[in-house]
């Protein structure tokens, strides 16, 4: 996929999935803001490394005020912006259990990352795509524990199933301004985030997921980046409102 002249933001781009999108955007020739509230400076030593442009930011997804921040950033450094990946999530540091036992703390953080740092993001980038008047591709991920049902993670799940809703309502509201809003959700992927998750217990839960996949091999994150490439690009002009699972052949929609 040819991403030349364009201009991505990765939220979440510290490690993971989220250094994945950045290197895999600016190998197609993408110029990347790599933001997070870890150090993305490895992110970035990777992108030049190989020959592409990276920026690194310190990001907050829920505070309106640093997402805002990013984007002035970013239309500072580069002069635009035409994808949004909303990659940043609560996920290896939440507890997992019985639905009664999730504290209020938790689950209201759970939603002010996975949720509101979305809107944020959204409501800062979409103003600069208008104005260039060119459209744009908003990326959101979601999980498959949204459409699955994954049970003893509800705070995660309904986040998760909050961003198809985001997804679905936004791509109505933007169709006009040719801003095109898509969803991946990937099922368990190789990553620290899913080791700290699932603590102990992270192998075994990893192979059932395996098992549960007509493809029993579980993600790595590189398997990701076809589908962030293609939505990325004009390749998908068309597709928006949608939800892409990439999960193994667990879900059949």
């Amino acid at each position: 996929m040819d991403l030349n002249r364009k201009v991505a933001i990765v939220t979440g781009a510290a490690r993971g999935l989220g250094r994945e999108y950045v290197c895999c955007l600016a190998a197609a020739g993408a110029a990347v803001i790599a933001a997070d509230q870890r150090d993305c400076s490895e992110t970035v030593t990777e992108v030049e490394a190989a020959g592409g442009r990276a920026l690194g930011l310190e990001l907050d997804v829920a505070d309106s005020q640093s997402t805002q921040a990013m984007a002035d950033a970013a239309v500072d450094a580069f002069g635009r912006i035409d994808v949004l990946i909303n990659n940043a999530a609560l996920y290896g540091s939440l507890k997992g259990g019985r639905f009664e036992d999730i504290t209020d703390a938790e689950w209201d953080a759970c939603m002010a990352v996975n949720v509101k740092g979305i809107w944020n993001c959204c409501k800062a980038v979409v103003p600069v795509m208008r104005k260039a008047g060119v459209g744009g591709s908003i990326i959101n991920i979601s999980s498959l524990a949204a459409v699955y049902g994954t049970p003893f993670t509800l705070h995660y799940t309904t986040s998760k199933a909050a961003v198809i809703g985001i997804t679905r309502s936004l791509a109505r509201e933007l169709g006009r301004d040719w801003i095109r809003v898509n969803t991946i959700a990937p099922s368990c992927v190789l990553t620290d985030g899913t080791d700290e998750f699932f603590g102990a217990k992270s192998d075994r839960a990893k192979q059932v997921i395996a098992s549960g996949q007509a493809l029993q091999k579980n993600l790595k994150t590189r398997d990701l980046a076809g589908t962030v490439l293609y939505l990325a690009s004009d390749a998908s002009r068309f597709v928006t409102g949608q939800t892409i699972m990439v999960d193994g052949g667990t879900v059949l929609l």
